[in-house]
């Protein structure tokens, strides 16, 4: 009797360990082994859906690395064409103030509409954020000019983002290994920070924008970080152009020598020591 009550108690162990490993499986996407009749049976069932699972987790893995490379394929064409139009076509010809100015005359009082969409749509295609920010101050003025420069700099920051996030990110977290990955989290974590810094040292704008997107950085992080990042470099850049157009408008080029156009150069001169304004001041944090 007592050899029978010892039979029992190690087939009722050995069934509750053989259902917790059932559950880890479960949980590590192995799936489900149930409708336990007994041992053996047991043993067939759970090596059928085991092996049915595992195939399945590699259909799946390879299907999402397959998906993720074709998307990463499409951002890379995108890039490649986006480039191709403005620098090898006729489309270059007609990146110019004039060419710019005229197209605004015609759209009248829509005007500042039609050129923060056309400023965005240059981000996305990797046109120069300076040629861009040059143009809208050479248009609109100094102070126009940035605010309509910098709402396009932010629409087009944030277009460029979006499409990064949407096509290259899964690709790109599948090549993070171990090494990598903890600065990727370290970008999520501290994303407004870095961002902000990358702004204030002029990192090139179109490849951060696209890259950034790459990353696990929140959307909103990104976009504060780069509301406030530009401001700075946006306001001497236009405001440099702004004071040298009214002189060119006047034809009085003793203008040459006011106050306004000496504050706009030592402003732009300025602008080039921020980087490392900034990085001496965080290496002596």
């Amino acid at each position: 009797m007592l050899c029978l009550v010892e039979s029992f108690l190690r087939r009722v162990r050995k069934a509750e360990s053989h259902r917790t490993s059932i559950a880890r499986a479960r949980v590590n996407g192995l799936g489900a082994m149930t409708d336990i009749s007994n041992e053996n049976g047991t043993h067939r069932n759970g090596s059928a859906v085991e092996g049915k699972n595992m195939e399945e987790v590699i259909q799946t893995t390879t299907s999402s690395h397959s998906r993720a490379a074709l998307k990463a394929s499409v951002l890379a064409a995108f890039a490649i064409v986006a480039i191709y139009i403005v620098r090898f076509t006729p489309v270059r010809d007609h990146l110019t103030a004039e060419a710019l100015g005229q197209l605004l005359d015609a759209a009248g009082f829509w005007a500042p509409v039609v050129f923060v969409l056309f400023y965005s749509a240059g981000v996305c295609l990797f046109l120069p954020g300076t040629l861009l920010t040059g143009l809208g101050a050479a248009i609109f003025g100094a102070y126009w000019g940035f605010a309509y420069v910098w709402v396009g700099a932010m629409g087009g920051a944030s277009a460029a983002f979006w499409i990064g996030r949407t096509l290259g990110r899964d690709f790109a977290a599948s090549l993070i290994g171990d090494r990598l990955k903890k600065y990727d989290d370290a970008i999520e974590r501290n994303g407004f920070a870095t961002v902000l810094y990358l702004r204030l040292v002029y990192f090139p704008f179109t490849p951060m924008n696209f890259g950034m997107g790459l990353t696990k950085v929140r959307f909103w992080d990104y976009f504060f970080g780069t509301g406030l990042g530009i401001i700075v470099g946006t306001f001497i850049f236009t405001f440099f152009i702004g004071a040298l157009k009214e002189v060119w408008i006047s034809g009085n080029w003793s203008e040459l020598f006011s106050f306004k156009v000496f504050f706009s150069i030592a402003l732009f001169v300025f602008s080039f020591f921020i980087p490392k304004i900034i990085k001496k001041i965080r290496s002596e944090e």
